[in-house]
């Protein structure tokens, strides 16, 4: 005698004869039997709805034709809640999908997405945690951007202006100076009015900062941290690797990852048929063309100072570059990782301050930094739901995380 509790995934009535009730919960999905010989039991199967929450009894017996290969020979149910009929069924648009996300999340689809965002963030914090780093939790509210940028969600903060923030980067890098090497993980908010499939008005974000790490070795650990989340997602979820068809990447991202620097990243763009010029920044088009020559994620590195942020190290050998790198995963799925080491002294980062017009009494806090005891020290932010679409090779970044915010959707 066995039971499994869950909800209704399908119904079909064989005649007079059988009604086959198929129940999923979080670990399984199972076919029940109900024979029209126990005439109760008959009456309460016909009253189920899909999504109907029940608990059915029975004898497992294996069938190679039911789902998992075996099927319950059902002798009771219990009915939790008959409920309504499902308003979900095939062939709906992705509109009114997402407008009933909090039913579609039920999806066989969309469930193991999830299964699989939980065991991969558990790995890169796994990690990290391994690699000498402690979680370290900052605030979502902010008086000051780390990009310096105008993209903010703006809020009224005790009638003070104040912002949801872009990037925990600044506050982990507060932490550097007791723990040394920390992570932040929390929610991001771009403002930027961007219609991309792999564009979130909110996203997670995994930023790591260490002290007395340089560029070079900063790199190696967004290497190892992508390669040991990946690997130990497909030695030890063969179900969800097969599920999404990801058996060939543990051969992809074997470190070390192959390296472009800005201009030749340029470069390889307009030989590919692109059309960019040196000091303009790479778009999800051009990300595309540079990722379609590697099967493995690809570094690009030292960019133009002009168009990144104010807080990058310029690169001691010119000085119209700075010490940073975009990591390119492959196949179009565009930038997962962006990293840089960090302007560690005072007098330097106030002329960059002042180069991108930052009001330096916004950022008083985040200078005090530099001058008790500063250390060089690098960083870098992952998205997850940037990766995960890498990972899991999704269509839509919309898919990657439960409840997405985009430009025209908070709702449900």
């Amino acid at each position: 005698m066995r039971s499994i509790r869950g909800w209704v995934y399908r119904i079909r009535k064989l005649g007079n004869d059988k009604i086959f009730v198929v129940v999923r919960n979080s670990r399984e999905i199972i076919q029940c039997v109900i024979s029209n010989s126990n005439s109760e039991l008959w009456n309460k199967a016909e009253k189920l709805y899909i999504e109907s929450s029940v608990e059915i009894f029975g004898e497992e017996k294996k069938d190679e034709r039911a789902p998992g290969g075996i099927e319950i020979q059902a002798t009771d149910i219990k009915i939790y809640s008959i409920g309504e009929p499902f308003p979900i069924s095939k062939d709906h648009s992705e509109e009114f999908l997402l407008d009933n996300r909090h039913l579609w999340i039920r999806s066989t689809k969309l469930t193991n997405i999830f299964k699989a965002r939980h065991y991969l963030i558990r790995y890169l914090e796994e990690y990290l945690i391994q690699n000498g780093f402690y979680r370290f939790d900052p605030p979502i509210i902010t008086k000051s951007g780390a990009e310096g940028g105008s993209d903010m969600f703006e809020l009224d903060y005790f009638g003070e202006k104040a912002y949801l923030t872009q990037s925990s980067q600044m506050y982990g890098e507060a932490g550097i100076f007791s723990l040394e090497r920390v992570y932040t993980f929390a929610p991001s908010f771009r403002a930027e009015k961007s219609r991309t499939r792999r564009h979130l008005a909110e996203y997670w974000h995994l930023e790591p900062e260490a002290a007395f790490v340089d560029f070079e070795e900063n790199i190696k650990i967004q290497e190892g941290l992508v390669s040991y989340a990946i690997n130990k997602f497909i030695q030890n979820h063969k179900d969800l690797v097969e599920y999404f068809k990801i058996e060939g990447l543990h051969d992809e991202v074997k470190p070390p990852f192959p390296r472009l620097t800005y201009y030749q990243a340029v470069d390889l763009v307009n030989k590919l048929g692109g059309k960019m010029e040196y000091g303009e920044d790479f778009g999800a088009d051009e990300e595309a063309l540079i990722s379609s020559r590697y099967k493995k994620p690809v570094f690009i590195t030292n960019y133009p100072k002009k168009i990144k942020a104010f807080y990058m190290r310029e690169d001691p050998n010119n000085p119209e570059l700075v010490l940073n790198d975009d990591l390119i995963a492959p196949y179009g799925h565009g930038e997962i990782i962006g990293g840089s080491e960090r302007i560690w002294d005072l007098e330097e980062l106030k002329n960059r301050m002042r180069e991108s017009n930052l009001n330096e009494e916004n950022y008083r806090w985040y200078l005090d930094l530099r001058r008790f005891g500063s250390v060089p020290h690098s960083g870098f932010g992952l998205g997850i739901e940037r990766f995960i679409k890498y990972v899991l090779n999704l269509d839509h970044i919309r898919d990657a995380i439960p409840f997405p915010r985009t430009v025209n959707r908070s709702y449900p």
